[in-house]
């Protein structure tokens, strides 16, 4: 019996997401376009597309059209102390970094508390936005307490893994606490990672200590909901 033609649609087009032909993160044509290509009329295509929309493989982006859907990457640090071009490199893509604020200031009353600081104290604050083969996918702010990190503003962190920054000067991270909210994007956020005003975000804090039990880093990561997964391994 032959399918029905939204089907038949719904099937080339999904080889056509398969096969390359419309990569992820493209757009594929318009609805009206694609009547005109298979000569049906636009509902039928509509239907088609919301059936792949429904499965996962494409969504829908106000004023952007109707795109490819990126496959989500797996975050491990839930359990794992593991650098961003680790956990990247475990999934297959090229990390990249863009370093957009790294500065010395004081530590505001948040800071002081999660680095258990005095009221005057200065801390390094960097701020990178991390990407996956090109796509923005965590704003991380970091708070570095200043001790035995004299230096510590020389360093390109473009290329330069914090943490192995951190164990060459004999301050490991070595132990981190993690607390997780779902947050909506405001408009700085969804900016920076491509996302709209009020998509959804894993927003997370860690608390970093040396072996000593020390504190030394607290930072707040802002993860996309749309392309990141994470994963928690329990033991009984």
């Amino acid at each position: 019996m032959t399918k029905p033609k939204h089907q038949q649609i719904q099937a080339e087009l999904l080889a056509r997401i398969q096969n390359g032909t419309y990569p992820e993160g493209s757009v594929i044509p318009k609805e009206l376009d694609l009547a005109d290509s298979f000569q049906v009329s636009r509902p039928t295509v509509r239907q088609a597309i919301e059936a792949l929309v429904n499965a996962g493989y494409l969504e829908r982006k106000r004023r952007v059209g109707t795109r490819v859907r990126q496959t989500k990457l797996a975050q491990e640090f839930t359990h794992v102390i593991r650098n961003f071009d680790s956990e990247m490199a475990q999934n297959g893509v090229i990390a990249k970094t863009a370093v957009l604020y790294f500065h010395e200031e004081a530590a505001n009353e948040e800071v002081q508390q999660a680095l258990k600081l005095d009221a005057d104290a200065k801390v390094y604050k960097l701020l990178r936005l991390r990407f996956a083969d090109d796509q923005p996918v965590v704003l991380v702010t970091t708070y570095l307490t200043r001790a035995g990190l004299d230096d510590f503003d020389q360093i390109d962190f473009t290329k330069a893994s914090l943490y192995e920054e951190l164990a060459k000067r004999d301050c490991a991270i070595t132990h981190v606490e993690r607390k997780l909210e779902v947050m909506s994007a405001d408009e700085t956020t969804a900016s920076l990672l491509n996302v709209d005003t009020g998509a959804p975000i894993f927003y997370f804090h860690t608390y970093g200590q040396t072996k000593d039990h020390q504190s030394l880093e607290y930072s707040i990561a802002k993860y996309r909901g749309d392309n990141n997964y994470f994963t928690i391994s329990l033991d009984r």
